[in-house]
C-alpha cells in the first residue's frame, strides 16, 4: 500500500507540475483512482505545503489568503541538486549547515511565488538581505528551484553598472547553465549585455528549455529588450517568467526613465512574478502601496537572517539599544575603525567641483598607514594559508574619475619606496611596520575570532612578495582597467567610485580607506563593501574613515535593527504588506533615500543628544545683506537676553564671553529668528525646537550657557556690541570658489570650543570629543550650550584651496549648538514610513535617481 501510494503521489506531483494541484486531483478522479487514495494524496500534499509555509525562518509578511503550492525539492529535480553538489564540492566548499540554511531560505521564497501551472498571475515581492551577505546565492537557488518546477524564462536585472552585470552573469553561467548542458539558452553573455537575437519566438517555443538574461537597468537596453519580447508575444502567453531585480532600490524606484520601462517589461507577460532583492530597502518600503503600477512589494516581504560570521554594521560599528533591549546584549562594535583626521581629508578629496579641476591627491599619514596595514594583513593571510586567495584594498574618496587615476602616482611611489626599504633592511621602515603590526594585533586579538596570531617574523617572510605583486586598479565607468579575480590570485588596491559601491564583490577585502560621504542611507550603506564574511581573516579587516562617518554607520545599524524588528512585530499582528508601514528612523544630517524616492513617504518624529549642530553655509550674494542682518540681530538679541537673565562667567580668557543659566525660552526665540541655510539639514528649526521642548518637558535643557567666541589676535577686525563691548571678528574663509553665492566654510567651531562652559582638569585632552562629552555629563548634564561666532565678512586666508568670504554685511553671525547626551532615553525620534492611508479597506483613528540611469549602455561599467 505504501509503495503504491508513493508511486501515485509521484504521478500526482508530475501532473501538478503541468497543471495546478486542484486540476491534478480532478485528473486522478478521471483516471478512477479510489477516493480514499486521492484523499491521502491531497492530505500529504497539503501537509508538505503547510510545512514550508509555517517555517519559522526566514521571517515573512505576506498577503492573507495567498495560496502556497511548493512542496520543496524532490529527488528527480535537476537544477537545485546540481547546484547543491557544486557548492559542496567547489574550491571553497560550503558547510552542510550553510547549505541547509540556503536550502530552507530559498524554499521559503519559492513557496511564495505563484504556481507556474496557473493560467495567469503577477505577484510582487521583496527579499531583504544584508550588504555582501549572500543575496546572489539565494536568488540563484530560487532560480534553480523555480526552474525545476516549470518556470522557463529568467530575467535578472543586475544593477546599473557593467561590472556587477558581468559578475552576476558569470556566476549564473557557472552555477546554472554549465552544470546543465543543453538545458539553458543564454541570451546575454559575460561580454555582452542584451542585444536582439534574431527570432525571439525561437527561444520560447521549446517547453523543456530554460532561458536566461542578465541585463543592466539601462534605458537603451530595456527598450531593446521590450521590443524583442513584443515580437514573441504569442509564445510568451504561456511562459512562466521570474524577474529578479538585484539592487531593487536602485533606479527601480523614483526613476522617470527606468521605472516605466520596467513596468512595460512586466506587462509583456501573462504569467510573471517579480522579486526584488536589496540590503537597503528604504526606497522600496516608501512606495505608495495603493499604486498598483509601481513596485511596492504588495504580495510578500521576506527578511533573511544574517549568516553566521557575517560582519555587518552593528558588528563593526556597534549600535544603540532599541526600546526594551538590555544594553549589555547589544553589540558595542569591534576595534576595527581607524580615524582619518580632517586635515587629511582635504588632501585626498577635493572640497568641491571647482577644486577638482587641478586637484592632485597626496599620500597623507592616514593613507600611508592604511596601505602599509593592507600589505601586512595580506602577508599574515598568506602565513595562515586560509580564506580566499585574493586580497583587496578599497580606496573610495570621490566620484571624480580623473582623480581616481591620479592616485596611481602616490600609491606606486609608496610601493616602490617600501619595496626598496625591505630589500635594504631599512631600520626605520622595519621599526614602523613592526610597531604597527603589534598595535593592530593587540587591538583585535586573533583568538577572539578563532584565528591564530601571526608573529611579525613569520609575516615578514611573505611581505616582500606581497608588496611586489600589489597593483593599483582604477575601476570606474570610464576606465578599461577591471578587477579580475578569474585569472589567479590578486593583490590589488582598487581605487574607484560608484562602480565599486553597488553589489560588486571585492574578493578578499581587507582594508578600506573611505571618505566619500553621502547624504542618503541606502547610498552610504551600499558603499560599505567591507561588510560580509571574512573566513580565515575575520580579525584582520580595518576601515579608515572620518569620525563623523563612523557615527553615521552606527546610526544605520540601529535603522537596520528597527526595520527587522518592525517586520517581526507585524508577523505577530497578522499584518500584510499593504497594511503595514515599516518605520524608518530619520537622521538630522542624512536623508533616508533620494527625495524623488520619498514622495510617497509620511512622517511617522529627531534626537540630538550628544550632537554639535552648527552653521556652515552663508549667503554672500548681492541680496544677502538683509539675511545676514537678520542673523546678526538674532545673535545680538540673544547676547542681550543672556546679559539680563544669565550669570556672567568672569574666568573666561580674552576674546571670550560666557553667561550661565540662561532660560531655554531665549534660546527658542533665537532659533525661531536665526536662519540656518537649508543645506544644513540637521538644523531645521522645527526639529530643533521640538527636541528642546521635549527635553524641557523631561526637566532637562531648561537652562543654557551662552558663549561669544571672538578672535583675540592683535590683527583682528573689531566689531562692537550695542553696550560698547569690542569683539574681535573670527576669520572663516570659504572652501568653495568666490563666485559661488553660497559660501561653504566647512567648519565653524574649533575643537576646544565645546568645552568653554566646563571646568577643565589639569592634563585633560580638551580636543577629544568623547572625553569632553564624558566631562559634560559630570558637570553640566542637563545644560545646553549655544556658541555665537561673529565672523569677519571679508575673511581672507593664506591657506591653499581657500577663498575670501566676501559677505555683504558688517558681520556674519555663526551659531553652534552643543547638546549634552541625555542621562536617560533620549526624546522622541522622527521616522518616515510608506503612506498606506489610501489602501482600500483601511480605517485610521545625495544621489539623484535620475543620475543612476545615465551610465553608457555598453562596456563602460
Amino acid at each position: 500500500m505504501t509503495d503504491d501510494l508513493d508511486d501515485q503521489y509521484e504521478a500526482f506531483q508530475a501532473m501538478a507540475d503541468r497543471i495546478t494541484p486542484e486540476k491534478a486531483v480532478q485528473k486522478l478522479r478521471l483516471l478512477r483512482v479510489p477516493d480514499e487514495i486521492i484523499e491521502l494524496i491531497r492530505q500529504r500534499h497539503e501537509a508538505e505545503v503547510i510545512k514550508i509555509r509555517e517555517m519559522r525562518e526566514p521571517k515573512v509578511v505576506y498577503m492573507a489568503g495567498r495560496l502556497t503550492w511548493y512542496t520543496g525539492p524532490r529527488a528527480d529535480d535537476r537544477y537545485w541538486p546540481s547546484l547543491e553538489r557544486k557548492l559542496l564540492a567547489g574550491p571553497r566548499p560550503w558547510s552542510d549547515k550553510a547549505i541547509t540554511s540556503l536550502d530552507e531560505e530559498s524554499t521559503k521564497v519559492v513557496g511564495l511565488l505563484d504556481d507556474p501551472s496557473t493560467d495567469e498571475f503577477r505577484s510582487m515581492g521583496l527579499v531583504l538581505g544584508y550588504v555582501q551577505s549572500g543575496k546572489t546565492a539565494n536568488f540563484t537557488a530560487v532560480m534553480a528551484k523555480a526552474a525545476d518546477r516549470g518556470y522557463r524564462l529568467f530575467i535578472v536585472l543586475s544593477g546599473i553598472h557593467n561590472g556587477l552585470r558581468r559578475q552576476t552573469q558569470a556566476r549564473l553561467a557557472r552555477e546554472l547553465v554549465q552544470l546543465n548542458p543543453g538545458q539553458w539558452h543564454e541570451v546575454t553573455t559575460v561580454d555582452s549585455d542584451f542585444q536582439p537575437q534574431g527570432n525571439a519566438a525561437a527561444y520560447f517555443a521549446a517547453q523543456n528549455q530554460r532561458v536566461l538574461l542578465v541585463v543592466k537597468k539601462n534605458a537603451k537596453v530595456l527598450a531593446k529588450l521590450n521590443r524583442w519580447l513584443a515580437s514573441a508575444k504569442e509564445y510568451l502567453r504561456d511562459c512562466p517568467t521570474l524577474v529578479i531585480d538585484d539592487e531593487a532600490d536602485q533606479a527601480t524606484v523614483g526613476g522617470k526613465v527606468i521605472n516605466p520601462l520596467m513596468s512595460k517589461l512586466l506587462k509583456s507577460f501573462r504569467k510573471v512574478d517579480y522579486v526584488g532583492y536589496t540590503a537597503t530597502p528604504f526606497a522600496n518600503l516608501l512606495i505608495d502601496p495603493a499604486e498598483d503600477e509601481d513596485f511596492y512589494p504588495r504580495d510578500f516581504v521576506i527578511s533573511l537572517k544574517a549568516p553566521k560570521g557575517y560582519q555587518g554594521p552593528e558588528v563593526l560599528f556597534g549600535r544603540d539599544p532599541l526600546d526594551g533591549e538590555d544594553p549589555n546584549d547589544v553589540p558595542a562594535g569591534e576595534d576595527m575603525i581607524r580615524e582619518i583626521p580632517e586635515d587629511d581629508v582635504e588632501l585626498v578629496r577635493p572640497v568641491n567641483k571647482a577644486a577638482a579641476v587641478d586637484f592632485m591627491p597626496e599620500m597623507t599619514p592616514s593613507l600611508r598607514r592604511s596601505v602599509l596595514y593592507f600589505w601586512l594583513a595580506t602577508a599574515a593571510r598568506r602565513v595562515r594559508k586560509s580564506g580566499v586567495p585574493h586580497s583587496t584594498m578599497l580606496i573610495h574618496t570621490t566620484l571624480q574619475t580623473d582623480i581616481h587615476e591620479d592616485f596611481r602616482v602616490p600609491l606606486d611611489d609608496l610601493r616602490v619606496g617600501v619595496l626598496r626599504g625591505l630589500r635594504r633592511d631599512d631600520f626605520d621602515l622595519y621599526h614602523e611596520i613592526e610597531q604597527q603590526w603589534a598595535d593592530e594585533s593587540a587591538s583585535v586579538p586573533a583568538a577572539d575570532f578563532g584565528e591564530q596570531p601571526v608573529p611579525f617574523d613569520e609575516l615578514l617572510t611573505q611581505l616582500p612578495a606581497v608588496v611586489e605583486e600589489s597593483r593599483v586598479v582604477v575601476d570606474n565607468y570610464r576606465s578599461r582597467d577591471r578587477l579580475d579575480y578569474e585569472s589567479g590570485p590578486v593583490v590589488a588596491i582598487a581605487v574607484g567610485g560608484n562602480t565599486l559601491s553597488r553589489g560588486l564583490t571585492l574578493e578578499g577585502l581587507v582594508t578600506s580607506y573611505f571618505v566619500r560621504a553621502s547624504s542618503a542611507y541606502d547610498t552610504l550603506l551600499q558603499m560599505g563593501r567591507w561588510f560580509g564574511h571574512r573566513a580565515g581573516y575575520a580579525d584582520l579587516p580595518r576601515i579608515w574613515m572620518t569620525a563623523e562617518l563612523a557615527t553615521w554607520f552606527r546610526h544605520l545599524a540601529v535603522v537596520e535593527a528597527e526595520i527587522r524588528k518592525d517586520i517581526d512585530r507585524y508577523l505577530v499582528e497578522d499584518k500584510n504588506p499593504r497594511t503595514f508601514a515599516v518605520r524608518i528612523r530619520t537622521h538630522p544630517k542624512m536623508l533616508v533615500t533620494a527625495p524623488a524616492r520619498m514622495k510617497d513617504a509620511v512622517t511617522a518624529h529627531a534626537r540630538y543628544g550628544g550632537d554639535l549642530v552648527e552653521s556652515r553655509y552663508f549667503r554672500t550674494d548681492a541680496d544677502a545683506g538683509e539675511w545676514l542682518k537678520r542673523n546678526a540681530d538674532a545673535g545680538i538679541a540673544l547676547i542681550q537676553a543672556a546679559q539680563r537673565h544669565g550669570r556672567a562667567d568672569s574666568q573666561q580668557p580674552a576674546g571670550r564671553w560666557l553667561w550661565r543659566d540662561v532660560s531655554y525660552r531665549d534660546v527658542l526665540r533665537f532659533i525661531s529668528t536665526y536662519k540656518f541655510d537649508k543645506r544644513t539639514e540637521e538644523a531645521r528649526p522645527e526639529l530643533l525646537k521640538s527636541y528642546i521642548q521635549k527635553r524641557v518637558d523631561s526637566d532637562a535643557l531648561r537652562a543654557w550657557d551662552i558663549a561669544v567666541i571672538g578672535n583675540s589676535g592683535a590683527d583682528a577686525t573689531v566689531w562692537k556690541l550695542p553696550d560698547g563691548t569690542q569683539v574681535g571678528l573670527n576669520r572663516r574663509s570659504r572652501i568653495n570658489g568666490a563666485e559661488d553665492p553660497l559660501a561653504d566654510i566647512k567648519t565653524l567651531s574649533g575643537s576646544r570650543d565645546p568645552a568653554v562652559n566646563l571646568q577643565i582638569p589639569e592634563g585633560f585632552d580638551v580636543t577629544s570629543r568623547s572625553h569632553v562629552d564624558a566631562l559634560r555629563l559630570k558637570q553640566r548634564p542637563d545644560h545646553g550650550l549655544l556658541l555665537l561666532y561673529p565672523i569677519d565678512p571679508v575673511s581672507t586666508s593664506s591657506r591653499d584651496r581657500r577663498s575670501p568670504l566676501n559677505a555683504p554685511y558688517e558681520v556674519v553671525m555663526g551659531a553652534a549648538i552643543v547638546f549634552p547626551k541625555p542621562t536617560t532615553a533620549d526624546s522622541e525620534v522622527e521616522y518616515v514610513s510608506a503612506d498606506i492611508s489610501r489602501v482600500a479597506g483601511q480605517y485610521w483613528e545625495e544621489e539623484d535617481p535620475q543620475a543612476l540611469e545615465q551610465e553608457p549602455e555598453e562596456d563602460a561599467g
